[in-house]
Order: C-alpha cells, then structure tokens, then sequence
C-alpha cells in the first residue's frame, strides 16, 4: 500500500492550509458542530466528536475555537445543519477525484463544486462512478526521531493493537487501519506512542500517472475545490 507521499502531501497541505488558515479554522468549526450537535458534546462517548477535534487540533486550530464549536452545537437556540455531500468527478488523463462536503444549502455546494471540475478541464461524475477506486481507511503516522524500535517490532506493535498495514520510511511509520477499528487502533497505540498524525481517509485502490502539466492542471482544480468553504477533503488517485 503506498503510503510515503501520503505524508509528505500531508506536510504540504498543512503548509497551504496555514496561509489561509482562517477559511480552515471555519472548516475544522463545521466539523466540530455537527458532530456534537448529532453525537453529544463529550468527545469520550462520542468518536466522531473526538475525531473531529483531533483533525482540529492537528491544524493548530485553538482550543477556544474548538470549546466555542462545542458550545454553539448544545446551544437550544442555534438552528444551523449541516448535511454530508460526496460528489465524484474526473481530472486530468481520468484521474479520479472524491470530495467531500459539508453543506448547509446543498445547491449552492452542488453549483461551485460543479463550477471547479467545469473551470479546471474536470467532469463531474455520477455517484458512483469514482467512489470504487478508493476505500475508507484509518491513517495513523509516528515519527521514528527518538524512537528505538526497528521496523519489525514496530509491525508486531501495530498488528497487537489491531492495525491492518504499515508503511516504514527513514522518518515515520505510516500505518493503516479498517476504518471501524480506526478509533481503538489509535487508542492502543497512543499507550505506548506519540502520534504525529492520525484521520480517517480515502486510499485509492486504482492509480493513475501523470505527466507534470497533469499535475499542474489536477493541483489547480484541487486548490479550487479546496477553496470552497463547504469542501472539507478532496482525494484523488493520482500516482
């Protein structure tokens, strides 16, 4: 399973997402809103809550903001909801793209995502028609800096805690979970380790190469997703 420019798109995204990092901040809130406003404020009994705020905290997102999320999702008199909309299209030379939103008017999110494939040489797709190229996963990262365990030992670690694959790089280990096994894999494993990164994600099952103007073009309708507010991940299946 690939997994190393996993996380140096990760670092790279983190690092586009901080100079805009208040449209962000908006997202991580949204987030956090509706998964307390449907599973209760106490992230303890409530994983997507729990998720949520680790996603937020992972984005430096201050936890005033985050208790301010909270907050608004057990207020009586807040009405806001919010709706999850995957939608499904095509980039460049038929990669494929999956993004996920999170909307309060769903034609208005329907509209812009369909104006960005439109804008950036995309096709939206029918539901469906991207979605069996990538599966569900839980994606899990620990830095090797400090830590005296070769890859052997840090394999059977993650196969007790119940982690699915693992990935090892002169930084990092990346490991993988079943998606319904993501939350007590993380548990098992923060025992004993320092999670540097840690979220449920699509991994594509299917790649497909690009040439540099491609990328160009694919990382150009990506950003225009992203740009949205009501867009919360855009994965491809990029090489």
């Amino acid at each position: 399973m690939a997994g190393h420019s996993k996380w140096n798109n990760i670092k790279q995204r983190k690092g586009a997402q901080d100079k805009k990092r208040s449209k962000q901040f908006q997202k991580y809130s949204k987030e956090i809103y509706k998964a307390a406003k449907d599973g209760g404020p106490d992230p303890e009994m409530n994983a997507s809550l729990r998720m949520a705020i680790d996603k937020a905290k992972s984005g430096n997102m201050p936890n005033d903001n985050i208790d301010r999320a909270i907050k608004r999702a057990t207020d009586p008199n807040e009405g806001a909801n919010y709706d999850e909309v995957s939608y499904e299209g095509y980039g460049p030379n038929g990669v494929g793209i999956y993004v996920e939103t999170l909307t309060d008017n769903t034609n208005r999110t329907a509209t812009n995502v369909r104006v960005a494939f439109d804008r950036n040489g995309g096709n939206l797709g029918e539901k469906g028609s991207v979605s069996y190229m990538f599966e569900r996963k839980g994606y899990i990262v620990v830095e090797r800096d400090g830590l005296d365990l070769d890859e052997d030992d840090m394999l059977l670690a993650v196969i007790e805690a119940g982690g699915e694959d693992m990935e090892a790089s002169d930084d990092v280990f990346e490991i993988y979970t079943q998606a319904s096994d993501f939350t007590d894999v993380v548990d098992e494993l923060e025992k004993d380790f320092t999670l540097a990164h840690k979220e449920l994600t699509m991994v594509p099952n299917i790649k497909v190469s690009l040439s540099e103007e491609d990328e160009n073009k694919l990382n150009n309708l990506v950003d225009a997703l992203e740009d949205d507010d009501d867009v919360n991940e855009v994965y491809t299946n990029a090489e």
